[in-house]
């Protein structure tokens, strides 16, 4: 087996915050604080956090917050739960949450959870159980969960469960790996995995191992290095991690790096990115954690998500 290039992935990341010209940050723009929070938490898990300058970071961020409290995907646009998470998770990272009015953010998130219990990812109101996890985790960080009615986010969750034990984007979606962690994590989170058919979800999850090793995040689909982490945490979530043959999924995220260059593709000889070299980098760590109790550990520490789910 192979290892993780380390210096190579901290030198790409590196280099794609200073490529902020190039066509691929241009057209990204409106992601940009989700790409920051991918790409530092990258350098944090390497132990190369303090390869940036931390006060230009925040500095940026608290320019993306709204009145409302949100914050956007870059300086000038709209807010929205996706990049409200990646921003104060960012820091988070840097230790630096005492720069937040938590209220007032607090307040602009709570603002969002509608009378059934779910939530809106922004004030043109879509609802997905991805944005029922991002105000959850984010109240969660900020020690600020009674801004929140958690009986109705919970029962919504449940009332979103399949019959295959997975979970959809809305109550009836399609179970889909992504979906899964947003809806295990927010359970976790809330102290509700009750709500969880542990070994059917479990049986589901580590069907998602294909032959090369790699998760794919629905049945048929193809591996993608992404499914590494969603399926991983949940697995880990609900103590079924051990299902999962982890040096064939390590294996097969190796294989995905490019060892000259730096980063990590969707799967083998695909172009590199950065939301694949996070996940990369994170999914063959928590698997070199071959105990459970490390992983749940991990996991904790880290408290990983995505803050997007681009399959």
């Amino acid at each position: 087996m192979g290892e993780l290039v380390v210096d190579k992935h901290v030198k790409y990341i590196l280099s794609v915050e200073k490529r902020k010209d190039s066509f691929e940050s241009v057209v990204l723009e409106h992601l940009r604080m989700n790409g920051a929070y991918w790409g530092l938490t990258t350098l944090d898990l390497l132990g190369k956090l303090g390869a940036l300058d931390s006060n230009e970071v925040i500095q940026w961020i608290m320019k993306c917050q709204h009145e409302s409290g949100g914050f956007a995907g870059n300086i000038g646009h709209d807010p929205h739960l996706l990049y409200t998470l990646s921003a104060v998770q960012v820091l988070a990272l840097f230790d630096k949450l005492n720069v937040l009015d938590a209220d007032k953010v607090a307040n602009y998130i709570s603002g969002l959870q509608n009378e059934d219990g779910s939530f809106s990812g922004d004030e043109w109101g879509e609802v997905d159980t991805r944005f029922s996890y991002l105000a959850i985790c984010c109240l969660s960080i900020l020690h600020r969960l009674d801004k929140m009615n958690v009986e109705k986010a919970v029962n919504y969750i449940a009332s979103c469960k399949n019959v295959d034990g997975g979970f959809g984007c809305t109550p009836g979606g399609e179970s889909h790996a992504g979906q899964i962690f947003c809806c295990v994590g927010a359970l976790a989170i809330t102290g509700s995995l009750h709500h969880v058919d542990k070994d059917l979800l479990g049986w589901w999850l580590c069907e998602r191992q294909v032959k090369s090793g790699g998760l794919n995040g629905r049945p048929e689909k193809l591996p993608d290095v992404c499914y590494s982490w969603w399926v991983l945490s949940s697995l880990i979530m609900i103590d079924r991690v051990h299902w999962i043959d982890k040096d064939k999924l390590v294996k097969f995220i190796l294989n995905c790096q490019d060892t000259e260059n730096g980063g990590i593709s969707d799967r083998p000889e695909d172009a590199v990115d950065v939301f694949h070299t996070y996940f990369g980098v994170a999914g063959s760590l928590m698997a070199f954690y071959s105990l459970l109790f490390h992983c749940k550990h991990f996991l904790k520490a880290t408290r990983a998500t995505h803050s997007t789910l681009n399959s």
